[in-house]
Protein backbone atom coordinates (compact mmCIF):
# COMPACT_ATOMS: atom_id res chain seq x y z
CA UNK A 1 0.00 0.00 0.00
CA UNK A 2 1.08 3.55 -0.69
CA UNK A 3 2.29 5.58 2.27
CA UNK A 4 0.09 8.54 3.31
CA UNK A 5 0.95 11.98 2.00
CA UNK A 6 1.83 14.42 4.79
CA UNK A 7 2.22 18.16 4.24
CA UNK A 8 4.78 19.72 6.60
CA UNK A 9 4.10 23.34 7.55
CA UNK A 10 7.03 24.72 9.58
CA UNK A 11 7.28 28.21 11.04
CA UNK A 12 11.09 27.84 11.07
CA UNK A 13 13.10 25.87 8.53
CA UNK A 14 16.60 26.10 7.02
CA UNK A 15 16.47 28.74 4.30
CA UNK A 16 18.54 30.89 1.96
CA UNK A 17 19.36 33.37 4.73
CA UNK A 18 20.20 30.92 7.54
CA UNK A 19 20.87 27.24 6.90
CA UNK A 20 20.59 26.48 10.62
CA UNK A 21 17.29 28.24 11.30
CA UNK A 22 14.82 25.58 12.40
CA UNK A 23 17.30 22.76 11.82
CA UNK A 24 15.64 20.88 14.70
CA UNK A 25 12.39 20.90 12.68
CA UNK A 26 14.27 19.65 9.61
CA UNK A 27 15.60 16.73 11.65
CA UNK A 28 12.08 15.84 12.76
CA UNK A 29 10.97 15.89 9.13
CA UNK A 30 13.91 13.69 8.15
CA UNK A 31 13.05 11.21 10.92
CA UNK A 32 9.44 11.04 9.68
CA UNK A 33 10.29 10.78 5.98
CA UNK A 34 11.01 7.01 5.94
CA UNK A 35 7.52 6.33 7.35
CA UNK A 36 5.32 8.58 5.17
CA UNK A 37 5.38 10.50 1.91
CA UNK A 38 6.24 14.00 3.10
CA UNK A 39 6.69 17.41 1.51
CA UNK A 40 7.63 20.72 3.10
CA UNK A 41 5.90 24.06 2.49
CA UNK A 42 7.63 27.03 4.11
CA UNK A 43 7.08 30.79 3.83
CA UNK A 44 8.97 33.65 5.49
CA UNK A 45 9.79 37.32 5.14
CA UNK A 46 12.70 37.96 2.77
CA UNK A 47 15.75 39.33 4.59
CA UNK A 48 17.10 40.93 1.44
CA UNK A 49 15.82 42.42 -1.82
CA UNK A 50 13.70 40.25 -4.12
CA UNK A 51 12.65 41.16 -7.65
CA UNK A 52 8.89 40.82 -7.04
CA UNK A 53 6.60 40.73 -4.02
CA UNK A 54 7.23 37.00 -3.63
CA UNK A 55 9.92 34.55 -4.64
CA UNK A 56 9.92 30.75 -4.59
CA UNK A 57 12.73 28.21 -4.31
CA UNK A 58 11.46 24.81 -5.42
CA UNK A 59 13.12 21.46 -4.94
CA UNK A 60 10.56 18.86 -5.91
CA UNK A 61 12.93 16.18 -7.13
CA UNK A 62 14.77 15.45 -3.88
CA UNK A 63 13.85 12.84 -1.29
CA UNK A 64 11.75 15.46 0.56
CA UNK A 65 9.98 17.76 -1.94
CA UNK A 66 10.33 21.29 -0.58
CA UNK A 67 8.92 24.69 -1.50
CA UNK A 68 10.40 27.77 0.17
CA UNK A 69 8.56 31.05 -0.41
CA UNK A 70 9.89 34.50 0.50
CA UNK A 71 7.87 37.71 0.52
CA UNK A 72 8.91 41.34 0.82
CA UNK A 73 9.46 42.79 4.28
CA UNK A 74 8.22 46.25 3.19
CA UNK A 75 5.92 45.88 0.18
CA UNK A 76 4.86 49.55 0.21
CA UNK A 77 7.02 51.24 2.87
CA UNK A 78 3.91 52.17 4.89
CA UNK A 79 4.22 50.22 8.15
CA UNK A 80 0.51 49.75 9.08
CA UNK A 81 -0.36 48.70 5.53
CA UNK A 82 2.70 46.48 5.22
CA UNK A 83 1.69 44.48 8.31
CA UNK A 84 -1.59 43.54 6.66
CA UNK A 85 0.02 42.95 3.28
CA UNK A 86 2.67 40.64 4.76
CA UNK A 87 0.00 38.57 6.47
CA UNK A 88 -1.86 38.30 3.18
CA UNK A 89 1.33 37.44 1.29
CA UNK A 90 2.15 34.71 3.79
CA UNK A 91 -1.18 32.95 3.27
CA UNK A 92 -1.06 33.57 -0.49
CA UNK A 93 2.35 31.82 -0.60
CA UNK A 94 1.02 28.84 1.34
CA UNK A 95 -2.06 28.62 -0.89
CA UNK A 96 0.10 28.68 -4.02
CA UNK A 97 2.43 26.09 -2.54
CA UNK A 98 -0.42 23.83 -1.49
CA UNK A 99 -1.82 23.78 -5.02
CA UNK A 100 1.62 23.13 -6.48
CA UNK A 101 2.33 20.22 -4.12
CA UNK A 102 -1.13 18.79 -4.76
CA UNK A 103 -0.32 18.71 -8.47
CA UNK A 104 3.10 17.20 -7.72
CA UNK A 105 1.54 14.44 -5.64
CA UNK A 106 -1.40 13.89 -7.95
CA UNK A 107 -3.78 14.40 -5.04
CA UNK A 108 -4.23 16.17 -1.70
CA UNK A 109 -2.38 15.27 1.50
CA UNK A 110 -4.02 12.98 4.02
CA UNK A 111 -2.56 14.99 6.90
CA UNK A 112 -1.07 18.41 7.56
CA UNK A 113 1.70 18.49 10.17
CA UNK A 114 2.17 21.93 11.71
CA UNK A 115 5.56 22.71 13.25
CA UNK A 116 5.26 25.73 15.57
CA UNK A 117 2.17 27.93 15.76
CA UNK A 118 0.39 30.23 14.98
CA UNK A 119 -0.04 31.15 11.30
CA UNK A 120 0.94 27.66 10.21
CA UNK A 121 -1.86 26.30 12.40
CA UNK A 122 -4.42 28.76 11.04
CA UNK A 123 -3.64 27.61 7.49
CA UNK A 124 -3.93 23.96 8.57
CA UNK A 125 -7.26 24.68 10.27
CA UNK A 126 -8.47 26.34 7.06
CA UNK A 127 -7.48 23.23 5.08
CA UNK A 128 -9.45 21.12 7.53
CA UNK A 129 -12.53 23.33 7.23
CA UNK A 130 -12.42 23.64 3.44
CA UNK A 131 -10.73 20.42 2.30
CA UNK A 132 -11.35 17.99 5.15
CA UNK A 133 -7.61 17.48 5.74
CA UNK A 134 -6.84 16.65 9.37
CA UNK A 135 -3.84 18.23 11.04
CA UNK A 136 -1.60 17.74 14.04
CA UNK A 137 0.49 20.29 15.86
CA UNK A 138 4.13 19.97 16.93
CA UNK A 139 5.32 22.70 19.30
CA UNK A 140 8.89 23.65 20.22
CA UNK A 141 8.57 27.31 21.13
CA UNK A 142 9.81 28.70 24.44
CA UNK A 143 7.22 31.48 24.02
CA UNK A 144 4.76 29.37 26.04
CA UNK A 145 7.07 28.92 29.03
CA UNK A 146 6.28 30.98 32.15
CA UNK A 147 9.09 33.57 31.67
CA UNK A 148 7.75 34.43 28.20
CA UNK A 149 4.02 33.71 28.42
CA UNK A 150 3.10 37.29 29.46
CA UNK A 151 4.19 38.37 25.96
CA UNK A 152 1.33 36.38 24.40
CA UNK A 153 -1.58 38.67 23.56
CA UNK A 154 -5.17 37.72 24.31
CA UNK A 155 -6.15 37.19 20.67
CA UNK A 156 -3.10 35.06 19.97
CA UNK A 157 -3.77 32.93 23.03
CA UNK A 158 -7.41 32.32 22.06
CA UNK A 159 -6.55 31.52 18.44
CA UNK A 160 -3.75 29.18 19.50
CA UNK A 161 -6.05 27.36 21.93
CA UNK A 162 -8.66 27.02 19.15
CA UNK A 163 -6.11 25.62 16.69
CA UNK A 164 -4.77 23.15 19.26
CA UNK A 165 -8.28 21.95 20.19
CA UNK A 166 -9.11 21.31 16.53
CA UNK A 167 -5.98 19.25 15.89
CA UNK A 168 -5.99 15.47 15.64
CA UNK A 169 -3.19 15.55 18.22
CA UNK A 170 -0.84 17.90 20.01
CA UNK A 171 2.81 16.90 20.14
CA UNK A 172 5.37 18.69 22.30
CA UNK A 173 9.06 17.90 22.60
CA UNK A 174 9.06 17.97 26.40
CA UNK A 175 6.70 17.28 29.27
CA UNK A 176 7.51 20.72 30.62
CA UNK A 177 6.30 22.44 27.43
CA UNK A 178 3.09 20.37 27.42
CA UNK A 179 2.36 21.48 30.98
CA UNK A 180 3.12 25.12 30.14
CA UNK A 181 0.72 25.06 27.18
CA UNK A 182 -1.95 23.36 29.26
CA UNK A 183 -1.67 26.13 31.84
CA UNK A 184 -2.41 28.62 29.04
CA UNK A 185 -5.53 26.69 27.96
CA UNK A 186 -3.83 25.15 24.92
CA UNK A 187 -4.67 21.48 25.25
CA UNK A 188 -5.87 18.55 23.20
CA UNK A 189 -7.31 15.23 24.41
CA UNK A 190 -4.68 13.43 22.33
CA UNK A 191 -1.38 14.86 23.56
CA UNK A 192 1.98 13.13 23.22
CA UNK A 193 5.60 13.91 24.02
CA UNK A 194 8.21 12.93 21.42
CA UNK A 195 11.68 14.43 21.95
CA UNK A 196 13.96 16.29 19.62
CA UNK A 197 16.13 14.21 17.31
CA UNK A 198 19.89 14.44 16.81
CA UNK A 199 22.30 12.85 14.39
CA UNK A 200 23.83 10.17 16.60
CA UNK A 201 26.06 9.04 13.73
CA UNK A 202 27.67 12.46 13.45
CA UNK A 203 27.87 13.08 17.18
CA UNK A 204 30.02 10.31 18.66
CA UNK A 205 32.57 10.04 21.48
CA UNK A 206 36.20 10.74 20.71
CA UNK A 207 38.57 7.83 20.25
CA UNK A 208 41.23 9.66 22.27
CA UNK A 209 40.88 11.31 25.71
CA UNK A 210 39.43 14.85 25.64
CA UNK A 211 41.37 17.96 26.62
CA UNK A 212 40.89 17.85 30.41
CA UNK A 213 40.31 21.55 31.07
CA UNK A 214 38.33 22.47 27.97
CA UNK A 215 34.70 23.54 28.36
CA UNK A 216 32.30 24.00 25.45
CA UNK A 217 29.24 26.22 25.03
CA UNK A 218 27.09 26.14 21.87
CA UNK A 219 24.12 28.48 21.50
CA UNK A 220 22.77 31.57 19.84
CA UNK A 221 23.97 34.83 21.41
CA UNK A 222 20.58 35.46 22.98
CA UNK A 223 21.66 36.80 26.34
CA UNK A 224 18.15 36.98 27.79
CA UNK A 225 17.80 33.22 27.32
CA UNK A 226 21.34 31.83 27.40
CA UNK A 227 23.05 33.99 30.08
CA UNK A 228 26.50 33.58 28.56
CA UNK A 229 27.70 36.57 30.57
CA UNK A 230 27.17 34.50 33.71
CA UNK A 231 29.41 31.74 32.31
CA UNK A 232 32.11 34.30 31.49
CA UNK A 233 32.09 35.70 35.01
CA UNK A 234 32.40 32.21 36.50
CA UNK A 235 35.26 31.29 34.14
CA UNK A 236 37.03 34.50 35.22
CA UNK A 237 36.87 33.29 38.83
CA UNK A 238 37.98 29.76 37.93
CA UNK A 239 40.87 30.71 35.64
CA UNK A 240 43.43 31.56 38.37
CA UNK A 241 42.73 28.23 40.10
CA UNK A 242 42.91 26.13 36.93
CA UNK A 243 45.83 26.96 34.63
CA UNK A 244 45.06 26.01 31.06
CA UNK A 245 41.29 26.31 31.55
CA UNK A 246 39.53 27.26 28.32
CA UNK A 247 35.96 27.92 27.31
CA UNK A 248 35.25 27.50 23.61
CA UNK A 249 32.08 29.25 22.44
CA UNK A 250 30.38 28.29 19.19
CA UNK A 251 27.47 30.34 17.92
CA UNK A 252 26.29 33.60 16.46
CA UNK A 253 23.73 36.26 17.18
CA UNK A 254 23.08 39.95 17.89
CA UNK A 255 24.84 40.12 21.28
CA UNK A 256 28.20 38.72 20.16
CA UNK A 257 30.07 42.04 20.17
CA UNK A 258 28.83 42.85 23.66
CA UNK A 259 29.90 39.44 24.98
CA UNK A 260 33.31 39.68 23.32
CA UNK A 261 33.77 43.01 25.07
CA UNK A 262 32.85 41.44 28.41
CA UNK A 263 35.40 38.66 27.82
CA UNK A 264 37.99 41.35 27.04
CA UNK A 265 37.11 43.32 30.18
CA UNK A 266 37.50 40.13 32.25
CA UNK A 267 40.93 39.53 30.67
CA UNK A 268 39.71 36.25 29.17
CA UNK A 269 39.53 36.79 25.43
CA UNK A 270 41.92 34.54 23.50
CA UNK A 271 43.53 33.47 26.77
CA UNK A 272 40.80 31.43 28.42
CA UNK A 273 37.79 32.20 26.19
CA UNK A 274 37.69 31.59 22.45
CA UNK A 275 34.80 32.65 20.20
CA UNK A 276 34.54 30.19 17.30
CA UNK A 277 31.72 31.83 15.32
CA UNK A 278 29.05 29.95 13.42
CA UNK A 279 30.04 26.30 13.00
CA UNK A 280 28.60 23.56 10.84
CA UNK A 281 27.15 20.50 12.63
CA UNK A 282 30.30 18.55 11.73
CA UNK A 283 32.47 21.26 13.26
CA UNK A 284 30.33 21.29 16.43
CA UNK A 285 30.70 17.51 16.65
CA UNK A 286 34.48 17.89 16.41
CA UNK A 287 34.45 20.47 19.20
CA UNK A 288 32.43 18.13 21.38
CA UNK A 289 34.98 15.38 20.86
CA UNK A 290 37.80 17.58 22.16
CA UNK A 291 35.94 19.05 25.17
CA UNK A 292 35.85 17.69 28.72
CA UNK A 293 32.39 19.08 29.54
CA UNK A 294 29.51 21.03 28.09
CA UNK A 295 28.08 24.04 29.91
CA UNK A 296 24.64 25.61 29.44
CA UNK A 297 23.65 28.35 31.90
CA UNK A 298 20.27 29.26 30.42
CA UNK A 299 17.54 31.29 32.09
CA UNK A 300 14.95 29.31 30.12
CA UNK A 301 15.03 26.42 27.66
CA UNK A 302 12.76 23.87 26.05
CA UNK A 303 14.60 20.65 25.18
CA UNK A 304 18.00 21.86 23.92
CA UNK A 305 19.35 19.78 21.05
CA UNK A 306 22.94 20.76 21.90
CA UNK A 307 22.60 19.04 25.25
CA UNK A 308 21.45 15.85 23.52
CA UNK A 309 24.30 16.15 21.00
CA UNK A 310 26.70 16.42 23.93
CA UNK A 311 25.30 13.21 25.40
CA UNK A 312 25.61 11.44 22.05
CA UNK A 313 29.26 12.58 22.09
CA UNK A 314 29.76 11.07 25.55
CA UNK A 315 30.14 14.55 27.01
CA UNK A 316 28.86 15.32 30.55
CA UNK A 317 27.15 18.65 31.10
CA UNK A 318 26.48 21.34 33.65
CA UNK A 319 23.11 22.93 32.88
CA UNK A 320 20.35 24.83 34.62
CA UNK A 321 17.15 23.20 35.84
CA UNK A 322 14.87 25.10 33.45
CA UNK A 323 12.28 23.90 30.94
CA UNK A 324 12.88 20.36 29.75
CA UNK A 325 16.55 20.24 30.80
CA UNK A 326 15.69 18.16 33.88
CA UNK A 327 14.22 15.57 31.49
CA UNK A 328 17.73 15.16 30.06
CA UNK A 329 19.84 15.46 33.23
CA UNK A 330 18.46 13.38 36.12
CA UNK A 331 18.90 14.41 39.74
CA UNK A 332 21.26 11.48 40.40
CA UNK A 333 24.02 13.35 38.49
CA UNK A 334 24.63 10.35 36.23
CA UNK A 335 24.81 12.53 33.10
CA UNK A 336 26.08 15.77 34.57
CA UNK A 337 25.08 18.42 37.07
CA UNK A 338 21.78 20.25 37.26
CA UNK A 339 21.97 23.65 38.93
CA UNK A 340 19.56 26.56 39.59
CA UNK A 341 19.23 29.25 36.93
CA UNK A 342 21.21 32.48 37.51
CA UNK A 343 23.15 30.88 40.39
CA UNK A 344 26.78 31.64 39.52
CA UNK A 345 28.03 30.15 42.80
CA UNK A 346 26.36 26.82 41.93
CA UNK A 347 27.87 26.94 38.43
CA UNK A 348 31.31 27.59 39.94
CA UNK A 349 30.96 24.61 42.29
CA UNK A 350 29.67 22.24 39.59
CA UNK A 351 32.45 23.14 37.14
CA UNK A 352 35.05 22.73 39.87
CA UNK A 353 33.67 19.29 40.64
CA UNK A 354 33.87 18.32 36.97
CA UNK A 355 37.40 19.63 36.64
CA UNK A 356 38.56 17.81 39.78
CA UNK A 357 37.03 14.47 38.76
CA UNK A 358 37.14 14.34 34.94
CA UNK A 359 36.66 10.57 34.77
CA UNK A 360 33.52 10.30 36.89
CA UNK A 361 31.10 9.97 33.94
CA UNK A 362 30.79 6.95 31.66
CA UNK A 363 30.84 8.26 28.08
CA UNK A 364 29.44 4.98 26.75
CA UNK A 365 26.47 5.21 29.10
CA UNK A 366 25.84 8.80 28.01
CA UNK A 367 25.95 7.81 24.36
CA UNK A 368 23.73 4.76 24.87
CA UNK A 369 21.06 6.94 26.43
CA UNK A 370 21.17 9.39 23.51
CA UNK A 371 21.03 6.69 20.82
CA UNK A 372 18.13 4.85 22.44
CA UNK A 373 16.05 8.00 22.96
CA UNK A 374 16.96 10.64 20.37
CA UNK A 375 18.28 8.94 17.22
CA UNK A 376 16.53 9.30 13.86
CA UNK A 377 15.34 5.70 14.05
CA UNK A 378 13.88 5.96 17.55
CA UNK A 379 12.13 9.29 17.03
CA UNK A 380 10.91 8.25 13.57
CA UNK A 381 9.21 5.16 14.99
CA UNK A 382 7.44 7.27 17.60
CA UNK A 383 6.09 9.57 14.91
CA UNK A 384 5.01 6.56 12.85
CA UNK A 385 3.00 5.34 15.84
CA UNK A 386 1.43 8.80 16.22
CA UNK A 387 0.51 8.95 12.53
CA UNK A 388 -1.02 5.49 12.70
CA UNK A 389 -3.25 6.74 15.53
CA UNK A 390 -4.43 9.92 13.81
CA UNK A 391 -4.72 8.25 10.38
CA UNK A 392 -6.51 4.98 11.18
CA UNK A 393 -6.54 2.56 8.28
CA UNK A 394 -3.65 4.31 6.52
CA UNK A 395 -0.47 2.60 5.37
CA UNK A 396 1.83 4.38 7.81
CA UNK A 397 4.93 2.23 8.13
CA UNK A 398 6.55 1.62 11.50
CA UNK A 399 9.53 0.21 9.56
CA UNK A 400 11.52 2.62 7.39
CA UNK A 401 10.81 2.37 3.68
CA UNK A 402 13.75 1.57 1.43
CA UNK A 403 15.84 4.56 0.37
CA UNK A 404 15.06 5.87 -3.11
Amino acid sequence: MKLPRVLMLPKWYPNRYDDQDGDFVARHVAAIAPHAEVAVLFAAVARGPISSWTDCEADLDGPIPTLRYYYRARPTGLTPLDKLLKLGLYFWCLSQGYRRLKRHWGGPPQLTHVHVLLRTGLFAAWLKLTRGVSYLVTEHWTLYLPPNAPRIGGLRRRLSAWVVRGAAALHTVSVNLAEAMRALGMQNPHSVVIPNVVDTELFQPAARPPEPRTLLHVAAFNEEAKNLSGILRVVARLAPEWPGLSLRIAGYGPREAELRQLATDLNLLNRHVFFLGKLSPAQVAAEMRRAAAFVLFSNYENLPCVLIEAQASGLPAVATAVGGVAELLPADNSRGYLIPARDEHALHQALEQLLRHPGQFDKNQLRHYAVTHFSYAQVGRQFADLYATVLPGSAVSSSPRPAR
